[in-house]
């Protein structure tokens, strides 16, 4: 096998919005939101935005759209409601995020960065209200919320964008174009995997190798005083009742635990698993099945794999891909023919391999060829993660990770623990929404909700 190129890491070249409008239009793979109701009357007005969800990636949010009016937050957290406010004294403050939207008038979009499982309950009543969306990773906290995001999205036309910062990067438009025009053929393997280890560790000590925060390997029975200002009641929103314990709380600790996120599947595959989902224009697989521990009935996994069958799709041959996280690693890089990347994309094809990470790329051609013909640029360098949804809201322009395709690629993340959780090979109906096979994967693709919290499809 031999290197045939490396791309590292470069600066995206300038471009006008309106280049970047034309170029988008007649690139394949970019979606395109239809014309959004704006109350501003030109394109240089800036937004009225509501922020839900202040600190640690909320904050970088804000900070991302300050360029704009920020008229309205919310956060649990009153430490970071306070501290918002320090920097936006004219928004309403609120602690619980519903009361924003009794006074909608008041803002043409939402910003939603709370943490994953009440994701869907910000997101839906801004849809619902024509608002445009932007909300972080993974979309939502199961199966079902994710498709009736995807499909409120579609029915409203307003300007949506998950926060896959990654996907703007120059990088990955390079692989896609790669894989689009078989460099090294058709593609009929994927292998992702992420080096990250947190979750359900068999004791403490691989729990700190591995570099995870030291938490309970059990719920907790005892109950501790919430921090000064902390709102638990409304934190643990639509989640079973549950006293506070610092196990939970302050983020990244919730994400192991599945009443309120879905560990590193989700997550980081919200990043990684998003490059073959552009470049190979998947939706839903037709089986999966996942590898890993016995699972544990109240965190996520720190290492486990999921393969993912996808049947032929036009002139796409059928895919196997798979996903490993924490210890599990392919067999290719485990046995040394590839570069040991800690976290990567393999893409196989007929006639070589292409390997990606954030930042690089490289063709590894099997033929014995001296090079390879890389197809001239298509997709354009993106305005910026961010700049792009808000120039949609202004235009109707489009956004690269709008709820369309970001509402699929939530629901597969989503499986791949459903598939670990059930604990076998699942044969999936994505019209019913079930898996056919195995009734008993249904409450982990919705589930029941507290007293005084619900969803309601739009119909």
């Amino acid at each position: 096998m031999t290197t045939k190129r490396l791309e590292s890491r470069s600066t995206p070249a300038s471009l006008t919005r309106r280049q970047f409008v034309r170029r988008a239009a007649s690139a394949g793979g970019l979606a395109i939101a239809a014309p959004a109701l704006l109350r501003a009357r030109n394109l240089n007005g800036k937004l009225n935005i509501a922020v839900i969800g202040c600190g640690g990636r909320g904050g970088g949010n804000l900070h991302s759209v300050e360029s704009e009016n920020i008229v309205a937050l919310a956060d649990v957290n009153e430490a970071n409601l306070n501290a918002a406010a320090a920097r936006h004294p004219k928004a309403r403050k609120e602690v619980d995020f519903r009361r924003l939207f009794d006074n909608a008038g008041a803002f043409d979009a939402v910003v939603v960065s709370t943490c994953e499982h009440t994701h869907a309950f910000a997101t839906l009543p801004a849809l619902q209200l024509g608002k445009h969306v932007y909300c972080e990773k993974p979309l939502t906290h199961n199966v079902w919320e994710a498709r009736i995001i995807r499909e409120a999205a579609a029915k409203v036309k307003v300007a949506t964008q998950m926060g896959t910062q990654i996907h703007a990067g120059n990088n990955y438009r390079r692989v896609v174009e790669l894989i689009r025009g078989r460099v090294v053929g058709p593609i009929t393997e994927v292998h992702v995997w992420v080096g990250r280890a947190w979750g359900w560790q068999p004791s403490e000590e691989e729990a700190k190798r591995h570099g995870d925060i030291v938490f309970a390997q059990e719920r907790p029975k005892e109950s501790q005083n919430p921090p000064a200002g902390l709102h638990w009641d409304l934190w643990l929103g639509p989640a079973p009742e549950r006293p506070f314990h610092e196990v939970y709380f302050p983020g990244p600790k919730w994400y192991r635990w599945w009443d309120f996120g879905n560990g590193t599947m989700s997550d980081l595959g919200s990043h990684w698993i998003d490059l073959p989902f552009w470049a190979l224009d998947l939706k839903t697989p037709a089986t999966i099945e996942a590898q890993g521990p016995p699972p544990h009935p109240e965190i996520a996994p720190a290492s486990m794999q999921v393969t993912y069958e996808y049947a032929a799709r036009g002139d796409q041959p059928a895919l196997n891909l798979t996903w490993y996280q924490g210890v599990n690693k392919p067999k290719i890089l485990r046995d040394g023919g590839i570069p040991a990347w800690g976290s990567g994309v393999l893409f196989v094809g007929a006639t070589g391999m292409v390997l990606a990470d954030y930042e690089r790329h490289m063709v590894l051609c099997g033929d014995g060829s001296s090079g390879f013909a890389r197809p001239e640029p298509s997709i354009p360098p993106s305005l910026g993660h961010h700049e792009e949804w808000l120039h949609a809201c202004r235009t109707g322009d489009p956004t690269t990770c709008d709820f369309e395709y970001a509402g699929w690629l939530t629901e597969a993340n989503h499986l791949g623990n459903v598939a670990y959780r059930v604990g076998k090979k699942l044969e999936w109906d994505p019209a019913a929404l079930r898996a056919t096979n195995a009734p008993e994967a249904d409450r982990f693709i919705r589930r029941a909700y507290r007293s005084g919290w619900q969803l309601t499809p739009i119909t």
